[in-house]
């Protein structure tokens, strides 16, 4: 599975929330299952819009893939296609967005095959040649991140761990 780590020291401020958390908590599970859910719904809320987590537009389907997904699709009576970046027949990629929480971390990503493709590019031919000595993948693919941090998941961490520390300040502990 294709992932990236959410730890304690991903940002400037994130570290000192987290240790003052650690100290209250006993278990840090719950947290990062938040911060999980948290991350996975904005990975896969930021896919339509055909942008990064920095913000930076993915790169169109070449030419080449949209007349191959026309010859596809066009054998099947009425099937329309999705030109966005990421979006193939079947949608899953931006559907497929997992995490995993444990006490001291969470990662989110996808387990589908071609997601780390997706993430950071591929030339033509990076992973040999088929039967018939066609080069896959056929052609170069840019990389289009999907996973990673925003600056508005950055405000989403920082607002849940606060949350944790409000409810660990009104027990007492």
């Amino acid at each position: 599975m294709l992932t990236t780590d959410i730890t304690p020291n991903d940002f400037d401020d994130a570290a000192a929330l987290f240790e003052r958390l650690a100290a209250g908590l006993t278990d840090m599970t719950p947290v990062f299952q938040d911060l999980g859910e948290l991350l996975m719904f904005s990975t896969e809320e930021r896919c339509p819009e055909g942008a990064g987590p920095d913000g930076t537009p993915w790169a169109p389907k070449s030419q080449a893939t949209i007349e191959a997904l026309r010859s596809r699709e066009g054998r099947k009576k009425n099937a329309a296609i999705d030109f966005r970046p990421l979006f193939g027949p079947s949608g899953r990629l931006s559907s497929e967005i997992h995490y995993v929480a444990t006490a001291k971390s969470v990662e989110i990503g996808s387990p589908l095959i071609y997601a780390a493709v997706q993430q950071f590019g591929a030339a033509k031919g990076a992973f040999g040649t088929m039967s018939n000595g066609a080069s896959i993948p056929w052609g170069n693919i840019p990389a289009r991140p999907f996973l990673g941090i925003s600056e508005e998941d950055e405000t989403g961490i920082r607002e849940t761990l606060e949350g944790y520390l409000d409810q660990i300040a009104q027990s007492g502990n």
